[in-house]
C-alpha cells in the first residue's frame, strides 16, 4: 500500500525558507515521478515542481522558479522553499505517480497523479 506523508509546514514570514518533507512507503520501484502541489483556499490545485526518482530530472512552476528546489534522497522527495510570499501559503501535498517517468506538462493537472499525501500546510504572513 503507497503512503506519502509529508511534514515541515509552518507558519512563517515573508522571506523566510522552509523544507517540507515526504516520505515515502510501500512500492518497490525506484523509477518514479514525484511531484509537490499546492492548494490555496477556493483555489484549484496548482502543480509546483516534479522530480524523476530515476534520472532526478526537475521541472518547476513559473511562480516558483528560481525559490524552490526539489530533491531527494532514499524514499523522501523534499521541496527547499525560499524567500517565502504570501502568495505561497496553501496547503501543500505531495504526489506519486510509480513506474514512470515525469512529463512537461505533469504540473498542468494534478489528475496526472494517482497517489497523495495527507498534506501541510504552509504559511507566510507580512
Amino acid at each position: 500500500q503507497v503512503q506519502l506523508v509529508e511534514s515541515g509546514g509552518g507558519s512563517v514570514q515573508v522571506g523566510d525558507s522552509l523544507r517540507l518533507s515526504c516520505a515515502a512507503s510501500g512500492y518497490t520501484s525506484t523509477s518514479n515521478c514525484m511531484a509537490w502541489f499546492r492548494q490555496a483556499p477556493g483555489k484549484e490545485r496548482e502543480g509546483v515542481a516534479t522530480i524523476h526518482t530515476g534520472g532526478g530530472s526537475e521541472t518547476y512552476s513559473d511562480s516558483v522558479k528560481g525559490r524552490f528546489t526539489i530533491s531527494q534522497a532514499k524514499n523522501t522527495v523534499y521541496l527547499q522553499m525560499n524567500s517565502l510570499k504570501p502568495e505561497d501559503t496553501a496547503m501543500y501535498y505531495c504526489a506519486a505517480r510509480l513506474s514512470t517517468t515525469c512529463r512537461s506538462w505533469d504540473l498542468s493537472d494534478h489528475r496526472y497523479f494517482p497517489y497523495w499525501g495527507q498534506g501541510t500546510q504552509v504559511t507566510v504572513s507580512s
